[in-house]
């Protein structure tokens, strides 16, 4: 059973609607409400499988909205014009490698691996994106604390 270990709290609607402005994209459903109820932190376990041939990874933390070391804020400008059109970061890996939620079209709400050592010229490049789950509760839920074999 997955649990944060560092929740930053609850992210309020007009917090959420504020970053949606000034970003001018809109938070898909489901993470949308996740952020409402837990703001990004640090979960236990952490681990994840990216994909057969690429392994396991860790997830580091999760960012959140507001006046926070792992804002999302922050981390949306950091990686501005290197993922994906429609990608924004919503966690990192100790690598520096992103977890991303797509926002728009059939693929909003669905959560990915992106591999900054693969990473290209071409921002909207698939080629270091890694399909993980279908919603950030899904990517959660598949979290486990070691090696499966």
């Amino acid at each position: 059973m997955m649990k944060l270990t560092t929740p930053n709290g609850k992210a309020s609607e007009e917090v959420i609607q504020s970053f949606e402005l000034e970003n001018n994209l809109k938070l898909p459903v489901v993470y949308r409400e996740f952020l409402k109820e837990n703001n990004g932190g640090e979960t236990e376990p952490s681990l994840f499988r990216i994909s057969e041939s690429e392994g396991v990874s860790v997830l580091n933390s999760l960012y959140g909205l507001g006046d926070m070391y792992e804002n999302l804020q922050d981390f949306l400008e950091i990686y501005d014009e290197r993922l994906p059109n429609g990608f924004i970061p919503i966690g990192n890996d100790p690598g520096g490698n992103v977890i991303c939620v797509a926002t728009k079209g059939k693929q909003a709400d669905q959560v990915y691996f992106w591999d900054h050592e693969a990473e290209t010229e071409e921002p909207n490049d698939m080629a270091n994106v890694y399909f993980l789950a279908n919603d950030i509760n899904e990517f959660l839920s598949n979290l486990f604390e070691e090696a499966e074999g």
